[in-house]
């Protein structure tokens, strides 16, 4: 018998942690949720179907569990139907059980981290609508495509971030491998020359080091990016990290994750409804080519240019 309720499952989040536990975990999620319709994710990318399809089943409720990817996933795929049904009402809920290891949309969300808990809470919610985001850019292969995010996206070193870390299988955690990859972004990435356009204020020309078109407030597992950034006030928080040295990215380190970064010399924080960014160079004056890759929830689909649209009240959260 159809349920109101699909729960989409990575099982192997946080390196199969998730799926050794499952035989655990799923009378937990089954007593404190009611009756559940389980879907298992197998590859990168399987949120988005599964969700639409849980939808057109007749689903009230679409919930992810995993990490940052498969909710950024599954959120995107109830996006896309209700973009082809609805014009973009919500006309389902959506939550997070997280279990990955990021946990950054759980932070902007205040999600528990224990799964019990993080059911519970989704079981007595409400509900409430929150925002969204919309990212028009540039693929690996160089088409022009379009797509959802629903905590942080933007541009720069956490691109190459996203490259090494989701390179990495994380036996430590996403905290310790996402700090080893930031360090070899730190140590690689080249600053690039960037035209940046908020709304349809005059264009900016600056040399980043990181852009971030900030729905939600944190991003690389716990570094607190946007630390004014509200998932429901129908703003993005674009903070723009200019041209910073190397003695300059360290002394980065020591303060994103308080998000006391806001304050330091060559970075602001602006707001605005659209963002549009433009690689102004591509090159180091040599035949090599230096493209501006992507951040968008933790994966890294593509490089600049590329625009962030906000869609105010885009979902309805349960939890």
């Amino acid at each position: 018998m159809p349920t109101d309720t699909t729960l989409i499952v990575n099982p192997m989040a946080r390196a199969g942690w998730l799926k050794q536990k499952w035989p655990l975990i799923e009378p937990i999620l089954q007593r404190t949720l009611g009756p559940l319709e389980i879907v298992f994710t197998q590859r990168q990318g399987d949120g988005r179907p599964l969700a639409r399809q849980a939808l057109e089943s007749g689903a009230k409720l679409v919930l992810a569990m995993g990490g940052d990817g498969t909710a950024s996933e599954v959120a995107s795929g109830i996006l896309e139907h209700q973009d082809r049904v609805a014009a973009g009402e919500p006309v389902a809920s959506f939550g997070i059980i997280p279990a990955g290891t990021g946990g950054d949309l759980g932070r902007t969300l205040g999600t528990p981290r224990d799964i019990e808990q993080a059911a519970q809470k989704v079981a007595g919610s409400p509900g409430r609508l929150i925002d969204a985001g919309r990212i028009t850019h540039v693929t690996h292969d160089g088409q022009t495509t379009s797509g959802y995010f629903i905590n942080v996206a933007g541009a720069g070193v956490s691109g190459l971030v996203d490259v090494y870390a989701n390179e990495s299988k994380k036996p430590l955690g996403g905290r310790i491998a996402y700090f080893w990859a930031s360090l070899r972004g730190t140590l690689h990435y080249k600053n690039a020359l960037v035209r940046v356009r908020i709304d349809d204020k005059p264009a900016m020309e600056l040399r980043a080091y990181l852009i971030a078109a900030a729905n939600g407030g944190y991003f690389g597992a716990g570094m607190h990016v946007a630390p004014g950034a509200a998932i429901d006030d129908g703003l993005l928080d674009v903070v723009l990290i200019g041209d910073l040295s190397f003695p300059e990215k360290v002394n980065l380190g020591r303060h994103i994750y308080a998000g006391t970064h806001i304050d330091l010399p060559k970075i602001s924080c602006l707001r605005g409804r659209s963002v549009t960014v433009e690689p102004i160079d591509a090159t180091d004056g040599s035949t090599q080519v230096h493209p501006v890759l992507l951040d968008v929830d933790g994966e890294a689909p593509g490089r600049l240019p590329a625009t962030f649209t906000i869609l105010p009240k885009a979902l309805r959260l349960r939890g």
